[in-house]
């Protein structure tokens, strides 16, 4: 064989196998859409004017410490759990019968061999069942901190923050948003996620862990609705 050609397959070998250990080491990149809000580029910027009071702060001497102002840190309890079940059954029948007389021409029945010919019967029967069942459940436990990134004309909160966590060989990330009421953050500046108006909630994660629980490419495609059997 071609010098080259061997050159040329195992540099194709080499880059196919750097990338299939490549990508075994993928990592949860954040995302641009849950990132802190810039305060600098915020136009909630503090004015210095005052030694004791500055526009924008404010010290609350009677009242529990919350978020109320773009860029302001809120943690959210995750405590999501849904469960659904489905079934459903469907029996029907029918069953058709029908019948023709022997016939007379000119007066006369026809026969064959001493059967009448012109005397018939029709019958039909039709049967179906089916039934089919789904159940599924879900359940999501922790705390994330968020981080206020705008104001309602109403006063409701719209936060959004992530969490991404690296473990070994993989990593995890919870990203969320929504839209908090004032009222319903607690004294220790808390808030359940069921109050979460508007929510996403997304956790996944990947790394070793992610690919092992992947189907490949050829097994996505055998399993996809474009497959034609």
């Amino acid at each position: 064989m071609n010098p080259g050609i061997n050159k040329t397959l195992l540099l194709l070998v080499s880059v196919l196998l750097l990338q299939a250990c490549a990508s075994t080491r993928i990592e949860v990149q954040p995302d641009p859409m849950y990132a802190p809000v810039d305060l600098k580029e915020s136009r909630f910027q503090p004015v210095n004017n005052g030694s004791i009071f500055q526009q924008g702060r404010s010290v609350r001497l009677f009242e529990d410490s919350k978020a109320f102002r773009v860029g302001d840190l809120l943690s959210i309890a995750l405590a999501e759990s849904t469960n659904a079940t489905k079934s459903a059954a469907t029996t029907t029948s029918k069953d058709d019968a029908a019948s023709v007389g022997a016939g007379t021409v000119f007066g006369i029945t026809p026969t064959y061999k001493g059967q009448s010919i012109l005397n018939n019967s029709i019958s039909s029967e039709r049967a179906f069942n089916g039934s089919g069942d789904s159940a599924q459940s879900n359940s999501l436990r922790g705390e994330i901190t968020v981080m206020v990134s705008d104001i309602l004309p109403n006063g409701n909160l719209v936060v959004r923050g992530e969490k991404i966590i690296g473990l070994n060989q993989g990593s995890e990330f919870i990203r969320i948003t929504g839209i908090v009421r004032p009222q319903d953050v607690s004294s220790n500046n808390e808030v359940e996620s069921a109050k979460l108006a508007n929510a996403r909630i997304y956790y996944g994660g990947g790394g070793v862990v992610a690919e092992a629980n992947t189907k490949g490419w050829l097994s996505r495609f055998f399993s996809s609705p474009i497959f034609p059997f």
